[in-house]
């Protein structure tokens, strides 16, 4: 059928709350994504999600001018639903709220079948790296002399976390670095969920003894040819999340909520050494 067509107001509000589940969207986003609306001008776009969203009460504009679900009417979205930001990080050292600072930064995006690199970088961190440090992940201070400081990348990072789910080997460090980087270059805190590829393995499967990220790599047969560098081990650690996020299905997980239930359930087992 060619021509106008008239479509129900609901079907064009649920549809764009199917669309912000998955995180805040522009005006101009929503209007190629619900309406299919291309190259809309911005006032127009605006107007049009003022007129589908604005008397919502699921939803809120964000200073920024996005549009975003309420944290409590989303209730738990379904796993294929969550978009996963899987970090790994290298740091000067394990003080995040002293005087240690990130080296490199990198991102992995899950999405259903997706899997990617969305970002990476090295970072100055305005300090010597102990050479300590530098042995372990080959970042040298010559490496990072010309890398961006924190706050350079801040932004960008913030709209790549944003409306995605926190994932890291050990998330509570890295979640704790990137916490305390935002504060000080931003001053804003991360919130929102997490979930922790350590955790989520002890829980999940019978048959590792450690559950740290060299064992699960050779457990499963992954390749890392860059161990100990952001993008090898983001990468390693959202093959690992697909992994457990298939084993946490089989066991009937359907939701996010599920899978935040399964991590503060109580071990199978003593882990055997640390979580990294």
């Amino acid at each position: 059928m060619t021509g106008l067509a008239m479509v129900s107001e609901l079907t064009l509000v649920d549809r764009a709350l199917a669309r912000l589940r998955g995180g805040p969207a522009a005006a101009a986003e929503l209007c190629v994504e619900v309406l299919g609306l291309v190259g809309a001008p911005r006032a127009v776009a605006e107007r049009v999600a003022v007129a589908v969203l604005g008397a919502d009460p699921r939803v809120r504009q964000l200073p920024d001018g996005r549009w975003a679900m309420l944290a409590e009417a989303q209730g738990s979205p379904h796993i294929e639903e969550c978009a996963f930001a899987v970090i790994d990080l290298e740091t000067t050292g394990m003080r995040a709220r002293a005087d240690d600072r990130i080296t490199e930064v990198a991102v992995v995006l899950v999405h259903g079948e997706r899997r990617e690199v969305v970002f990476q970088s090295l970072v100055n961190p305005g300090r010597p790296i102990p050479s300590m440090i530098s042995l372990v992940t080959g970042i040298t201070n010559d490496m990072v002399a010309n890398a961006p400081p924190f706050e350079a990348i801040a932004d960008e990072l913030l709209g790549i976390l944003a409306g995605r789910i926190f994932v890291a080997h050990n998330a509570r460090f890295d979640w704790g670095f990137l916490d305390a980087s935002f504060r000080r270059t931003r001053g804003l805190a991360l919130s929102g969920p997490r979930l922790c590829t350590v955790r989520l393995a002890r829980r999940l499967l019978r048959d590792v003894g450690s559950c740290g990220l060299d064992n699960l790599t050779l457990h499963f047969g992954f390749e890392n040819a860059a161990r100990h560098r952001a993008a090898g081990d983001a990468d390693v650690t959202a093959q690992l999340l697909e992994r457990l996020l298939s084993v946490a299905r089989g066991e009937g997980a359907r939701t996010l909520t599920d899978l935040e239930q399964i991590q503060l359930r109580r071990r199978r087992r003593r882990s055997v050494n640390g979580e990294q």
